[in-house]
């Protein structure tokens, strides 16, 4: 009989042969590896931030070039603040009502205390009270133009009240405040003091050594005058711009 080769079970040899490659495995997904995006899609991305940040870095530079060249919204309220216009208006309102309620009321002390001709001294010969009527300006000046005078005054406290309205610093709102209350207090004793309206003395009563007898009003006048130099000298307009020229 013949025999037969038996085929063993198992096969002990490679299931590849020598000459055979190693299979290749393909590459996880780009997204799910975590793997880092396409230059292209780099070079996009950082475009984007480039320009997003352009754009969050513009408006700075804008608002650092304008106020560098001066602009008045860095220093005056805005056209739609009228409630920080409303306060400066009420400033300038108080000032002015301060300023005439203490005029008249020294005047009344100093009518009803003192007599004319008979100086008191205060402090020394540096203050004395020294009732006189006035009816001219400052210094006596102008006694035959009392009505002039008083029609100027009264221009005066009228055109200090409408430009209150653009009033846009607080130092210009002092300043009108005292100005309007001092000649307020002036134009009362003209108008309504003897010896006929419009014609009314001023009633004086300070007095320093080398200086003209004066009042509170005058005081006041004065006072906003050099307020209002400073003002201008520091470059502030009356809306509380700055003036670029000035420093």
């Amino acid at each position: 009989m013949q025999r037969t080769r038996r085929t063993p079970l198992s096969d002990t040899t490679p299931s590849h042969l020598p000459g055979d490659e190693t299979p290749k495995t393909e590459p996880a997904d780009l997204e799910s590896a975590g793997s880092s995006s396409s230059p292209a899609e780099s070079a996009g991305v950082a475009g984007s931030s480039a320009a997003a940040g352009g754009e969050a870095a513009l408006p700075a530079s804008a608002a650092s070039a304008d106020e560098a060249s001066g602009d008045p919204a860095f220093s005056a309220p805005p056209a739609g603040a009228a409630g920080g216009r409303r306060v400066l208006v009420v400033l300038f309102a108080v000032v002015g009502l301060l300023v005439l309620g203490l005029d008249q009321l020294t005047k009344v002390l100093a009518l009803h205390h003192l007599t004319p001709g008979e100086p008191v001294n205060v402090i020394g010969s540096l203050l004395k009270f020294n009732l006189i009527r006035n009816p001219g300006a400052a210094f006596s000046l102008g006694s035959n133009l009392t009505p002039v005078i008083s029609a100027i005054q009264i221009v005066v406290a009228v055109g200090v009240v409408y430009l209150s309205r653009k009033l846009g610093s607080i130092g210009w709102a002092v300043a009108f405040g005292l100005l309007f209350g001092g000649a307020i207090g002036n134009i009362t004793d003209r108008v309504f003091r003897e010896p006929s309206p419009f014609h009314g003395h001023v009633v004086d009563f300070l007095q320093t050594p080398h200086w003209a007898i004066f009042n509170v009003a005058d005081m006041a006048v004065t006072s906003a005058a050099i307020l209002l130099v400073i003002q201008t000298l520091r470059g502030i307009r009356l809306d509380g711009s700055k003036d670029v020229g000035k420093k």
